[in-house]
């Protein structure tokens, strides 16, 4: 298993002033907003992770979405990260890979 350090969201300087915005403000309809962010961008890094690992395995993209009962456009607009993957949704890619996701719960 991979250990998957939990990442926070930090903007680079360039981007700061308009993300910050949006999550402030989404931070006052949410207070658990900006731990939410966290948690679709650890997830997007995982895919990025499971991603790399069907190339290496040179594992299609259409293979993975056969396996998934999908469409080979929704495999690449996961991998891209274009939508927000459930995790339920990640577990099946993983095992369309050979793989299986283990999740732990920590403590903020």
């Amino acid at each position: 298993m991979t250990d998957i350090p939990r990442m926070r969201y930090a903007p680079t300087m360039a981007e700061k002033d308009f993300l910050e915005e949006l999550i402030e403000e989404g931070t006052k309809r949410n207070p658990n907003f900006r731990e939410m962010v966290d948690a679709a961008q650890e997830r997007r890094r995982l895919l990025r992770e499971l991603a790399t690992k069907r190339e290496k395995a040179g594992i299609t993209q259409k293979d993975v979405a056969a396996a998934m009962k999908t469409s080979q456009s929704a495999v690449a607009r996961m991998e891209r990260g274009e939508i927000d993957a459930k995790l339920s949704t990640v577990e099946r890619y993983a095992a369309a890979i050979g793989h299986r996701v283990e999740w732990r719960v920590k403590r903020g």
